[in-house]
């Protein structure tokens, strides 16, 4: 008797043994067939300040995606060298720190090479190119850059609208302050906590369009002003954006997206 049942214990573990190894052999072959299916794409870590209407900003009306020319820039150059973007909204005056301390891998906010900037990072071909307008309330008085004396105008903190601020400066008794988001600086102009603000001409469109209680007139000595895209120093992702672009506006999607997102603000 004691024979027998230990015969079937012996099958019933015989059994379950085998269970088990089947359960892994399966196991094992779908994480084969994993491996041999399609792999997925590298993703790559965009920083952007996103408060820069048409280039990058968030529609709340419709949702808390950042959209807008600059997003879908990089989404295009992102299907040409096969990776994914991955976009987070970060302070503008933070995205060069943050590239340079390995937190984002790219940076298209709008941004200008200059001198400072070319020290630490790299910069990819031009993309667009823009003009630098002061916008004013309309019953402000002030109809040129002689009429700010005495006033105080505001800029983003680390922009070239700060640098061509203070070069004002040195022309006309104005005072320049910076403040971190572009919202900002026009909720302070229309508060008249300032007088004034220096901003990017497409940028200052979409300004205009809604409120219009603001004007605007170009600045009297235009720096050369266009917008590339910030990798960093050494990176080999600069020569793979520019081929992207190259291929992008030699297709004219460059051009398809100035005409849906830049001829809007006008």
């Amino acid at each position: 008797m004691k024979n027998k049942i230990f015969i079937l214990m012996l099958v019933l573990v015989i059994g379950v043994l085998a269970a088990c190894g089947t359960k892994d052999d399966n196991t094992s072959d779908t994480g084969s067939n994993a491996g041999t299916g399609t792999e997925e794409k590298q993703v790559i870590k965009v920083g952007t300040s996103a408060d820069y209407a048409p280039f990058e900003y968030v529609d709340a009306a419709k949702g808390e995606e950042i959209i807008g020319f600059d997003i879908d820039l990089i989404k295009l150059v992102g299907e040409k060298i096969g990776v994914e973007m991955q976009v987070q909204d970060m302070d503008f005056n933070s995205l060069v720190p943050a590239l340079q301390a390995g937190k984002i891998d790219v940076v298209i906010s709008g941004m200008t090479p200059n001198e400072d900037r070319e020290k630490v990072v790299d910069f990819s071909d031009k993309y667009n190119e823009t003009e630098q307008v002061i916008v004013v309330k309309k019953d402000s008085g002030i109809k040129k850059e002689a009429d700010l004396a005495g006033k105080k105008i505001g800029v983003q903190t680390a922009s070239i609208q700060e640098t061509l601020g203070n070069t004002i400066a040195k022309k006309v008794d104005v005072a320049v302050e910076g403040r971190t988001r572009i919202p900002e600086i026009i909720q302070d102009m229309m508060s008249k906590r300032l007088d004034g603000a220096i901003l990017e001409g497409g940028v200052a469109k979409g300004y205009l369009k809604t409120n219009d209680k603001l004007a605007a007139f170009p600045v009297e000595e235009q720096p050369e002003d266009f917008k590339a895209i910030a990798v960093p120093k050494g990176s080999d992702l600069k020569d793979k954006i520019n081929q992207a672009l190259k291929e992008l506006a030699d297709e004219g999607k460059i051009q398809e997206l100035e005409e849906k997102w830049l001829e809007k603000a006008e």
